[in-house]
């Protein structure tokens, strides 16, 4: 009989090899033990599991995210036997969340709207029961609002189809091997390609598109093209809205060795970090990846006869700089990037930016 391969294991073979690591289990009553009285445990189901957890982890008030398996019988599964669908477990993600910062019914809100609801056979390019989308309940409220939640999204007629996803109490949790963990911040470019090829990001845009997830951080939006005229300068307009170029080692940022982020000036939204910012030689800022590579989109650049990877930011929609395959490691990137389209926040300005959540990246 043939086994088929799903997704996840070709891209695994192809870009990390066959690495062993220890699963750590946690049960369903002791998971990711908080370490505060007032956070609280949510656990969903909603195919690939590095997705999942890249969706869940921008909530402000999400204070950690792991993706794991659950669902099935079998003690302490690996990533190979869960894949092939022999273990009835699936792969799921456990929140850990500040109830005071972000509720469980906005999770919930979340979650429907980070998966086909409707496909009992899978999500999007991972077919199988081990990528079913489910809700774990760890209690009777969660119950009550995850049933409240699946039967008013029935009744909004946003989908034609039945709404298949479970909604069962919480089972063990196994966390996954460590390689798994934040895979969309250890391999940028892999999980943009691996999102962007299963279809996820387009079925949701489509289905979604008047509808944007409430995630309790502010909203990045391109103003009109009037207030941009008066906001940028001629040359920040000229970069961002007209693909140009700034002259290199002379620009605000080149040489700026400081700590903290770098903003898109059109909208705001994060993009690049001084802890990925490197001294590339060419006089325009360059990072090793982004940092939140979500924010950032690559799109194939023709002009001036030759190819090249255009960057830009994907809310302000600004032209960014490009990016080329000459970086150092870990990545070997070099995201080439325009002082003009960024605005630098310190980190010491963090908190009043309403952006404390990266103050981690520099303790």
């Amino acid at each position: 009989m043939k086994t088929l391969m799903n997704t996840h294991l070709i891209l695994l073979i192809l870009f990390t090899g066959i690495i062993a690591f220890n699963n750590n289990v946690y049960s369903a009553s002791e998971t990711m033990k908080p370490s505060q009285n007032n956070l609280e445990t949510a656990t969903f189901a909603g195919g690939c599991f590095w997705c999942t957890e890249s969706d869940f982890e921008k909530i402000d008030g999400v204070v950690e995210v792991i993706s794991g398996y659950t669902g099935g019988k079998e003690k302490d599964p690996t990533y190979n036997q869960v894949s092939a669908g022999a273990t009835g477990h699936t792969e799921a993600v456990q929140v850990l969340y500040d109830p005071e910062k972000v509720t469980y019914a906005e999770l919930l809100d979340i979650f429907w709207q980070s998966v086909d609801p409707t496909d009992a056979g899978g999500q999007f390019v991972d077919r199988g029961g081990q990528y079913r989308s489910a809700i774990f309940y760890h209690n009777s409220e969660q119950q009550r609002q995850a049933d409240a939640s699946k039967k008013a999204l029935a009744e909004s007629g946003r989908f034609h189809n039945p709404i298949v996803t479970e909604i069962v109490a919480a089972v063990p949790f196994y966390r996954a091997e460590e390689y798994h963990q934040d895979y969309y911040k250890k391999n940028p470019l892999r999980y943009k390609y691996y999102r962007y090829g299963s279809g996820r990001d387009q079925f949701l845009t489509s289905v979604w598109k008047d509808s944007t997830p409430d995630t309790g951080k502010q909203k990045y939006a391109k103003p009109s093209d009037e207030v941009l005229r008066k906001k940028l300068t001629p040359l920040q307009y000229k970069v961002t809205q007209k693909e140009g170029t700034e002259p290199p080692f002379d620009n605000h940022y080149w040489n700026n060795k400081k700590s903290g982020i770098y903003v898109d000036i059109v909208s705001g939204e994060p993009l690049f970090s001084s802890t990925d910012k490197f001294d590339s030689g060419t006089g325009w800022p360059s990072f090793t990846k982004p940092l939140e590579p979500d924010n950032v989109i690559e799109k194939s650049d023709r002009s001036f006869l030759m190819v090249r990877t255009e960057v830009r930011s994907r809310n302000g929609d600004s032209h960014l700089g490009h990016l080329f395959p000459d970086g150092p490691p870990p990545t070997g990137q070099r995201y080439c990037i325009n002082s003009a389209s960024l605005r630098f926040i310190p980190k010491e300005d963090l908190d009043k930016e309403g952006l404390g959540d990266y103050q981690k990246l520099f303790e």
